[in-house]
């Protein structure tokens, strides 16, 4: 526990922070990149949670996307 915040909410707060920043981006890519780490820390955070399968799932689904987009579709 940080200044009195469990490392669940730290984690969490630090997933919408990434959320927050990647929409500031001009560049898709980076977008992308950010948005990618923010799911990635929404799914840690599910997990945390006991188990919270609606986050889990929505997060797992945006990070495929955006891999997709950064990694597999051609141009």
């Amino acid at each position: 526990m940080i200044f009195g915040i469990t490392y669940t909410e730290w984690v969490g707060y630090l997933a919408s922070l990434a959320l927050i920043i990647s929409f500031t981006m001009k560049n898709v890519k980076t977008l992308r990149i950010i948005n990618s780490i923010g799911a990635v820390l929404f799914v840690l955070y599910g997990f945390m949670l006991n188990i919270s399968y609606p986050i889990i799932i929505t997060n797992v689904f945006i990070l495929f996307a955006n891999i997709y987009y950064l990694f597999l579709k051609k141009n």
